[in-house]
């Protein structure tokens, strides 16, 4: 199933998303859903906050960037109650976009190293350390779970100029390939 990208203006998106429990019902199947949604929307990464459902699950695939940068050519990913150990290193700045305010992309300062303990799609632990862009996809999706949007991370006076877009997102009156909602 493909489900619509809940855009900017739904209170699910500046929610902290809750814990995955071992029993959650079709789990496996929220997951194809994801991924499927993401594939449909020309995504990388997508929260599931971003459809809507406030649970700690991200779906990354960003192996298309493979032939451009090596590290991205098996990286895709099923990331379950992930927790931010640790980000290291000198913030760099890179260029954003996001599903849920489309058209809009701007540049936001990370830090270039992280380590995340999470589950798999079959609910088994891990930890990872994850550098460069891999990192970058993960806390900008790691974000979403904690109601934070990379708005968040530019000035102030860069917000406000946003402002009017924000607004138009907020109405869905933004032309986009995939099907959005605002959700109240």
């Amino acid at each position: 199933m493909v489900y619509p990208i809940v855009v900017y203006g739904s209170p699910v998106l500046r929610k902290k998303a809750r814990h995955v429990e071992k029993d959650h019902p079709g789990l496996q199947t929220l997951i194809a859903d994801m991924f499927d949604t993401m594939y449909k929307s020309d995504g990388m990464g997508l929260a599931a906050p971003q459809i809507g459902k406030s649970l700690r699950i991200i779906v990354i695939d960003a192996t298309s960037m493979g032939e451009d940068d090596p590290a991205m050519k098996d990286f895709k990913k099923v990331l379950v109650n992930p927790e931010m150990l640790e980000e290291e290193g000198e913030p760099w700045i890179f260029n954003e976009g996001c599903l849920s305010l489309p058209k809009i992309r701007e540049d936001v300062l990370r830090k270039p190293r992280i380590r995340l303990r999470y589950q798999d799609e079959n609910l088994q632990p891990h930890e990872d350390y994850f550098d460069g862009v891999q990192a970058r996809i993960i806390q900008h999706e790691y974000d979403h779970l904690e109601g934070i949007l990379f708005i968040d991370r530019i000035s102030p006076l860069r917000k406000k100029l946003l402002q009017g877009r924000l607004n138009d997102i907020t109405k869905c009156k933004v032309d986009v390939a995939y099907k959005i909602k605002v959700l109240k």
